[in-house]
């Protein structure tokens, strides 16, 4: 059988294929040592570190000092961070544990927007209905003031705009002195 001479679909896919560069879709990997934080279950929002990895699904998770027992989770249950602390594989609570406070991890994550935006949103599940309603009240006397002051602010600047129409206004109405251009004469 002879092949065609013209290109067909499948050498131009090889070639779009070829010139795509591989882009890695996240920054932080599944790894030994790696600080996650248990999104779902009964130590959710609580971190730990990957001690193993089980399979494909799986790994084996250790949090002696944030009180997370030592178990077997599925991946799509954790959020992986950008803490590492150096263990060895399948190594003891108690080593997790010393390089856990050696790398002073717990710190280090409570200064992270992860750690902050997930303690604002424990703080507003525990809110009881007078609490809504008391920063519902509180959120409506911050807007007045912001809006009172956004008013003052436009006034002052459609004032301060008024006058510059004005004093532009004043320039355009007064007379241009005339000039008279002298007839251009032509050399014969």
């Amino acid at each position: 059988m002879r092949y065609p001479s013209y290109p067909t679909l499948n050498h131009f896919l090889c070639i779009c294929v070829s010139n795509v560069t591989p882009v890695m879709p996240t920054k932080h990997v599944v790894e030994i040592g790696r600080v996650a934080v248990v999104h779902f279950g009964p130590f959710a929002g609580k971190t730990a570190a990957i001690v193993d990895v089980i399979d494909q699904n799986r790994a084996l998770i250790d949090g002696p000092v944030t009180g997370v027992a030592r178990q077997a989770i599925q991946f799509k249950r954790l959020r992986l961070t950008q803490f590492r602390i150096r263990i060895p594989n399948g190594t003891s609570s108690a080593v997790v544990a010393k390089a856990w406070k050696k790398d002073d991890i717990t710190t280090k994550w409570t200064q992270t927007q992860q750690a902050k935006r997930l303690a604002a949103t424990q703080v507003k599940r525990q809110m009881t209905d007078f609490d809504r309603f008391k920063l519902y009240k509180l959120k409506q006397r911050v807007n007045r003031a912001v809006n009172r002051k956004f008013v003052v602010l436009k006034a002052k600047a459609s004032k301060d705009l008024k006058e510059k129409r004005q004093k532009l206004e004043k320039k355009e109405k007064k007379p241009k002195k005339k000039t008279t251009k002298k007839p251009k004469t032509v050399k014969k």
